[in-house]
């Protein structure tokens, strides 16, 4: 059993943008450069031949390469915070991108996240992180601006957990944008 997303990755000029912005949050679990990236469809568990197909099939998905950008962050959890994160500005190629991945998961039997696509890069999950922390946080690194960067491939991504340790995340297979 493994357990696959479809992401677009994080330049190392950006990621080295965000890294500055884990702190001063008590009860933040910050997470390490290897887990940046923004997420266009979580598949879950599946079995090596489904995992197969979907390769095959994403493979297939036509895309232009399109620019992003970092405006802001935010945090998940309205009122009980449970991330935060940096804001990915949306474009019509990205939203069509997650809308294409999602598809491909639901025709191939898989159950794809279902909740609206939201572009963002995780930086931390919270514990019993007060909502006026996550606030003034968030109020502190508004102003975040990075980018633009082009997005010219997209991965899916293994996340192999460990025992007593975060999950790794690794790129499995490879998809030019363009």
């Amino acid at each position: 059993m493994i357990t696959l997303f479809a992401a677009l990755p994080v330049p190392d000029d950006i990621a080295a943008r965000l890294l500055p912005l884990q702190t001063g949050l008590d009860g933040a679990r910050w997470r390490e450069r290897g887990h940046f990236h923004i997420t266009l469809a979580y598949f879950g568990d599946m079995e090596e031949p489904d995992a197969r197909e979907l390769d095959g099939e994403i493979g297939n998905l036509a895309c232009p390469q399109f620019d992003l950008r970092i405006e802001g962050v935010g945090w998940f959890g309205r009122k009980e915070p449970h991330s935060v994160f940096a804001t990915v500005k949306r474009t019509p190629e990205m939203d069509q991108l997650s809308k294409d991945c999602r598809a491909v998961g639901r025709r191939l039997g898989l159950k794809p996240d279902e909740k609206p696509f939201k572009p963002h890069i995780t930086l931390a999950y919270l514990n019993d992180v007060p909502l006026a922390s996550a606030m003034a946080w968030s109020e502190r690194w508004q102003v975040l601006r990075a980018g633009p960067w082009t997005a010219d491939q997209f991965h899916l991504f293994e996340s192999i957990p460990r025992v007593g340790k975060k999950s790794v995340y690794e790129p499995v297979a490879d998809y030019p944008l363009g």
